[in-house]
């Protein structure tokens, strides 16, 4: 089946938190969700759809016609694995067609789509919408869908869902185990100290300790909003900014992240050409032990194995961001995928998100926990980080005027430029203030 290839190359994974995001897991990620306005996740107040309770069920001979799905996985497309998805998906349904098409610049492109009315029949939400606006853009999902998933209500608002997570992650060190050997490390860092030898170590050795992937700026999330919460050790951390002028502090969680980024720069410990955007080429660095880690989520191990890594030399541990030895780690969904309002074919589209979710192998392949809450991990690095007896912190659902206020002080959460002048700032405390001034002056407008 015949795909259509907007770019060439790009970017695999834009996060967070996930998070992670970001959380990206993200939250995410990266991908990371929004702070939405549902009830935390797991929870049973999201109902079905009345436009969805009332459009019975096709068979699957019977539902046909042409999809179009965006995508922010260029490498997938690029790999022919989506349209190995697709002729899997046409299996099951015989009339079904599927467009995709990748962008390179996702995470800012799908705004732009989702106000032109340019979105597809299916993509991954974005990240920044807050859940008040999701039904401006998307179709409620049926109830079945969601029955037993991970962060089910994240992306829901007045009782309606909106989105299912692609995938599960948590967020730490993914390392190269023959790179550490190589320095003379033989043991995961625990402890903030540990890991700073450890860079040393590696620096020491001709090895490059951490690839940023400054270039890039999506990755950098994870020294920010991608893991301030699960440092905090509350994942509702953001909601308390909402009625304050100051967000960020050098003596807070944000500064501790910070504080470790800049550091590995000032050190030397990443890559010597920040300006660039290397992520491809930094997974073949990663992969054959030129350079020793990475601070993602779970997602970019298969990735990593994909450059040429065999799966048993890849670990990954919690990042140890302080001394005490006991580290939170967060549990948060990668990009939520949802039905266009505007497909004319949303019965169809229905059926491709679950079954890109649950059959299409695209969570184990790319190194997701299982967003069922019934299936087992695939991933034998999840089985090393959870040795550490990390404690996890689900995302759970926030106050939606946190991304009101971020989005009126073009503050770009989950973009990674505002991250990568903190990086390099003379004075962060003074780069903190100016954000907070945004921040304030925002508030202020909005009435907050």
């Amino acid at each position: 089946m015949k795909m259509k290839k907007a770019v060439p190359t790009g970017l695999t994974f834009v996060l967070a938190a996930g998070l992670l995001a970001a959380c990206g897991g993200g939250n995410d990620n990266s991908g990371a969700p929004s702070s939405p306005d549902a009830s935390p996740s797991g929870s049973s107040s999201a109902s079905p759809s009345k436009s969805a309770e009332a459009s019975p069920s096709q068979a699957a001979e019977e539902l046909g016609g042409k999809l179009k799905v965006l995508t922010h996985r260029t490498d997938l497309l690029n790999d022919g694995t989506l349209d190995r998805y697709a002729e899997k998906f046409k299996e099951k349904y015989p009339k079904a067609e599927i467009e995709y098409e990748a962008m390179t610049n996702y995470a800012q492109d799908i705004k732009v789509r989702l106000t032109t009315g340019e979105a597809g029949d299916v993509n991954m939400l974005d990240a920044s919408l807050p859940n008040s606006e999701l039904a401006n853009y998307y179709e409620p999902l049926p109830d079945d869908l969601t029955r037993d998933m991970y962060f089910a209500d994240l992306r829901a608002h007045e009782g309606k869902r909106y989105g299912l997570a692609t995938g599960v992650n948590t967020q730490g060190i993914i390392y190269n185990k023959k790179a550490f050997a190589q320095a003379g490390i033989d043991k995961a860092p625990t402890t903030l100290d540990e890991f700073y030898a450890a860079a040393q170590k590696l620096e020491d050795a001709g090895i490059i300790p951490l690839y940023m992937n400054y270039g890039a700026q999506w990755p950098i999330g994870s020294w920010a909003e991608g893991s301030v919460k699960y440092v905090a050790g509350d994942m509702l951390y953001f909601d308390q900014f909402v009625t304050k002028d100051e967000v960020f502090t050098v003596d807070g969680p944000w500064g501790q992240l910070m504080s470790i980024a800049r550091k590995f720069v000032q050190e030397g410990w990443v890559e010597k050409d920040l300006a660039t955007n290397n992520w491809e080429m930094s997974k073949g660095e990663v992969a054959s032990g030129k350079a020793a880690m990475y601070f993602l989520g779970n997602w970019a191990i298969p990735q990593v194995i994909g450059a040429g890594a065999a799966s048993e030399d890849i670990g990954f541990f919690p990042l140890p961001y302080d001394n005490n030895g006991k580290l939170n780690a967060p549990l948060g969904p990668d990009y939520f995928i949802g039905v266009s309002k505007n497909s004319k074919n949303k019965e169809l589209a229905f059926k491709y998100i679950e079954f890109f979710v649950k059959e299409s192998g695209y969570v184990g392949s790319n190194g997701f926990m299982p967003v069922d809450k019934n299936a087992v991990p695939e991933v034998p690095q999840l089985a090393e980080f959870k040795s550490h007896n990390p404690n996890f912190l689900e995302e759970v659902a926030g106050d939606p005027k946190f991304n009101e206020i971020a989005n009126k002080a073009e503050i770009d959460f989950f973009g990674g430029k505002y991250i990568q002048e903190l990086i390099v700032a003379k004075d962060l405390q003074a780069a903190y203030d100016a954000l907070n001034k945004k921040w304030a002056a925002a508030r202020k407008v909005l009435g907050y």
